[in-house]
C-alpha cells in the first residue's frame, strides 16, 4: 500500500512511531519493520502446520467433531425404516438438521425404500 502511494508521490507518516517515508532513513526503517513483520508471521504459520502436523501424528482429530455419532446414524436408519416416522421428526428427535440427517444417512436421498430393502446401496 505504500509503495502504491510513493508511486503517486504521497508520503507515509506515522506520528506514533516517528516513521516518515517521504526520508531514505524512513524508507529503510519502514522496509526493516516490513521484513520483520514478515518474518514473524512466517514463523507462524510454520509453527502453525508444524503442530497440526504432530497432532494428526498422534492420531487426535483435527476440525469440528462430527455432528452424529455412529449410535445416532443408527437410530437414524431403524426410525426411518419405519414409514411413520418423519424425516423432520426423527432430526428433531436426535437434535440434528433435517439436512445433518441426509449428510449422515446418505441413502436417503436414494428414498426410504432404499432403507428396507436387502439390495446393496451405490
Amino acid at each position: 500500500m505504500v509503495s502504491g502511494l510513493r508511486k503517486r508521490g504521497i508520503g507515509f507518516q506515522s506520528l506514533h512511531e516517528s516513521l516518515d517515508t517521504t526520508t531514505p532513513g524512513g524508507r529503510l526503517v519502514f522496509h526493516v519493520f516490513a521484513a520483520l513483520a514478515e518474518f514473524i508471521r512466517e514463523l507462524i504459520v510454520q509453527g502453525t502446520h508444524e503442530g497440526l502436523a504432530a497432532a494428526r501424528a498422534r492420531g487426535e482429530r483435527i476440525g469440528r467433531p462430527p455432528a452424529m455419532t455412529e449410535k445416532q446414524i443408527r437410530h437414524a436408519r431403524a426410525l426411518l425404516a419405519q414409514p411413520e416416522n418423519t424425516i423432520t421428526s426423527i432430526a428433531k428427535l436426535l437434535g440434528v438438521s433435517r439436512t445433518t440427517l441426509y449428510k449422515y444417512v446418505p441413502e436417503l436421498v436414494a428414498g426410504r425404500n432404499a432403507l428396507t430393502s436387502d439390495r446393496p446401496l451405490h
